[in-house]
């Protein structure tokens, strides 16, 4: 019979997986980037934030902060390696006035996770601590990720239409939340499981609209409404 440790460990990689899908979402828009040679009316924002969040769950998941948690780090290193790769390829196809925002922000994060790593190791001794205070940083930057989808939400629920609501990004989003959400009560870890039961409850609430609306959903029409840009963090 398996321990918990090991249940705990496949469910960590299935979590890795569907996280894996959710950070591979925006390639058909870089595909597009890359085709037009030009990043349009697209935004960096959603990516710049999420390499801070990736880089505040890499920091989350060492041993020095908080032990037994290395499939936490391999994803968001992952993740981190993804969204470098679309900053990078967003900053190539930019503006100088949108490439100075990208470096601005990036200056910005880096200062910061100086900061966090330095304020951590120094002031607080324990992992039970760092844990902590960590933690909470790392909840508050996936809170903020998972309320990214309101604004499509709140669309869909205006004009009765599914359609620029992609079913399959809500569909891994439910379910990485669902994942990360056992594998956080298998060995209880209220910083994983506090914003990972937001983001499911995102994600139902976004399926339950997608069946609500799929019916008055017009496919043919042209489109009228700006592209939609939901960058979902994965744990």
């Amino acid at each position: 019979m398996l321990s918990t440790n090991a249940i705990r460990t496949i469910v960590g990689i299935i979590g890795n997986i569907i996280s894996l899908f959710l950070f591979l979402s925006p390639v058909p828009t870089f595909i597009k980037i890359f085709k037009l040679k030009s990043v349009e009316e697209f935004k960096p924002d959603p990516y710049v934030a999420t390499i801070l969040n990736c880089a505040m769950w890499v920091f989350y998941g060492l041993p020095i902060v908080h032990p037994d948690s290395l499939l936490i780090i391999t994803i968001n290193g992952v993740g981190l390696v993804i969204e470098g790769v679309f900053v990078t390829i967003f900053f190539i196809f930019s503006n100088n006035k949108k490439r100075k925002r990208i470096c601005f922000y990036l200056l910005i994060e880096i200062i910061f996770m100086v900061a966090v790593v330095l304020i951590t190791l120094l002031v607080f001794q324990t992992t039970q601590k760092r844990s902590m205070f960590v933690g909470i940083l790392a909840i508050v930057f996936n809170i903020g990720m998972y309320t990214s989808p309101l604004t499509v939400m709140r669309m869909v629920i205006k004009t009765k239409s599914v359609k620029y609501m992609p079913f399959s990004l809500s569909l891994f989003n439910f379910l990485n939340g669902v994942v990360w959400v056992i594998y956080a009560l298998l060995k209880f870890d209220i910083n994983v499981l506090i914003p990972n039961g937001l983001g499911t409850l995102s994600g139902l609430v976004q399926l339950i609209l997608y069946a609500w609306f799929y019916r008055t959903t017009k496919w043919d029409e042209d489109d009228k409404a700006p592209a939609q840009q939901v960058q979902l963090s994965e744990i």
